[in-house]
């Protein structure tokens, strides 16, 4: 399922097609609302709002880059990223919140304090040390032993990871979860693609949360995202 980079973003420059991602969710809760709380009433949906799909002559040393965004301000980093004409993924989600007694409407960042940029690693290193506009924009590192020192690099995120990070986002399909605290437990199980319904694609471990089998898509050790349930008729094994 390497089908990016025409992963649907969101970007700035010449050919602005459609994508970043809202959801609706109107619940009876008298809190935020999340995706998780579908078995009360919730119904999330997905639909993209604005989106860019990226420039095919970027060249080969392109990839996706996982960046950490500083106190919730993924959305300011997202939109001086677009204008600067820069391929971001950065989902969000609607929400109700009670305001003084009064329902209100909030869109909310889906992976807080998360963004996703493509480029080559010295544009997108460009923009991180740009200290003057993004101060609040830092890499995700993988860090690795060289002889008796620790190197680390910016965190590259695989085409394929992406797209089921997209898939999930845009379902329609409520009860969708991001975790936070336990991307651990999601590495431990057997590597899957869903072959049917609403996360057609998704690639990942097969997990079990709030007595469910989902399917959870890893990103080092930066966030979990897992499906809503996925029937093991839906599943098919990926072998080494």
């Amino acid at each position: 399922m390497d089908t990016l980079p025409n992963v649907n973003t969101r970007r700035g420059g010449e050919n602005p097609s459609s994508a970043g991602l809202t959801s609706c969710a109107l619940p009876e809760a008298q809190s935020i609302v999340s995706a998780e709380s579908s078995h009360t009433g919730v119904s999330t949906r997905y639909a993209p709002s604005s989106s860019m799909s990226l420039d095919r002559k970027q060249t080969a040393a392109s990839h996706w880059y996982a960046l950490r965004c500083t106190y919730g301000r993924e959305k300011n980093a997202c939109e001086y990223l677009e204008k600067k004409g820069v391929s971001v993924f950065c989902p969000t989600i609607k929400v109700v919140k009670l305001v003084q007694g009064k329902r209100k409407v909030v869109t909310e960042s889906r992976l807080p304090n998360i963004l996703f940029a493509y480029g080559t690693e010295d544009q997108i290193k460009s923009f991180v040390y740009d200290n003057v506009n993004l101060p609040y924009v830092r890499f995700y590192y993988r860090h690795s032993h060289v002889d008796r020192r620790i190197e680390k690099t910016p965190m590259i995120v695989p085409n394929s990871q992406m797209e089921s990070l997209r898939i999930i986002c845009e379902s329609e399909a409520g009860n969708i979860v991001v975790p936070s605290g336990v991307v651990p437990k999601f590495r431990k199980g057997q590597l899957v693609r869903v072959t049917a319904g609403a996360f057609t694609g998704v690639t990942g471990r097969v997990t079990r949360w709030h007595g469910q089998q989902r399917v959870a898509v890893v990103v080092g050790d930066v966030v979990a995202v897992a499906t809503a349930y996925v029937p093991s008729a839906f599943l098919e094994i990926i072998t080494p």
